[in-house]
């Protein structure tokens, strides 16, 4: 656990100021691991390299989101990514040197592969895309300590059947398993019978489930609140590999609580900006 999060600092902020009981609600957030999203900024090398370091030397394994993708996020609220894609490679490549011999997981590229079959990449673009996550997923699959997932999207997204072949193409075989719920609300249950169904056209891959804001399930409706900053989330289960489930290797906080998901409605931070008020209703169970 980084001592300098967003949650430990906000939490430290409110002591200060006499607000203990909000301080004492995002602790919450500040104890538990969380993954680094690598969104290839020049920093992204070194931060990788100090994190790992930081985590082997209390006995744990770094934990990684691989984000810039060419047309990451196919121009809604976490657009951009890699502008060529040489340019991803090289910096995919300089990221598993960083990390050298240390334990690490990483999730590869959330909603790539499920944005690509639901058609927002133009067509000449998506055997591209599926080359790049494969080449992704082995680049880091030499390292001899290190665990990869690649995205998966989640429950309420596509069918299973849609997007198996598509994960072969993108390298699934080379991974460890696949990723399910980053960034999303679906709950743990409907995200393991969703990952026990693509598991059996996967010859058996196993897969990790993002827990981080998942306490009390999706919101009801559609449209974009369904997924960017929807009110009334929680917390879900704190990371952990017991899983009662041995397909199920971990449940994880990939997306950080606190975090925005987009300027979706009136006053939202831009995507990935720490949100105290936001942080603080998920602490407290969406209240």
């Amino acid at each position: 656990m980084d001592p300098n999060n967003p949650a430990a600092v906000q939490a430290a902020v409110w002591r200060s100021q006499g607000n203990t009981a909000p301080a004492a609600a995002v602790q919450r957030i500040a104890r538990e691991p969380t993954a680094v999203w690598l969104t290839g900024d020049p920093e992204s090398v070194r931060t990788t390299t100090q994190t790992v370091a930081a985590a082997a030397r209390g006995g744990a394994a770094g934990q990684f989101v691989l984000y810039d993708i060419p047309d990451r996020d196919c121009q809604n609220y976490s657009s951009g990514g890699a502008s060529t894609a040489s340019g991803y490679l090289d910096w995919v490549r300089a990221v598993a040197a960083g990390i050298g011999r240390n334990p690490a997981i990483f999730i590869v590229e959330p909603d790539a592969v499920d944005q690509a079959v639901s058609g927002c990449l133009p067509g000449d673009q998506i055997s591209l895309r599926y080359s790049l996550l494969s080449q992704a997923v082995s680049t880091l699959k030499r390292l001899a300590r290190v665990h990869v997932y690649l995205d998966a999207g989640n429950a309420a997204w596509l069918p299973a059947a849609r997007i198996v072949g598509p994960l072969e193409r993108s390298g699934i075989a080379d991974a460890d398993g696949f990723a399910l719920n980053v960034a999303n609300f679906q709950t743990t249950s409907a995200s393991i019978a969703y990952g026990q169904t693509l598991s059996e056209r996967l010859g058996g891959r196993h897969f990790i489930i993002d827990t981080s804001r998942n306490g009390n399930g999706p919101p009801p409706g559609s449209g974009s609140n369904h997924w960017c900053n929807p009110p009334g989330r929680a917390l879900g289960t704190p990371p952990t590999t017991d899983t009662g489930n041995p397909l199920v290797d971990a449940l994880l906080w990939v997306k950080y609580p606190g975090a925005s998901d987009g300027q979706c409605n009136p006053g939202d931070p831009p995507a990935g900006n720490w949100w105290p008020a936001y942080a603080l209703a998920l602490a407290r169970g969406g209240h």
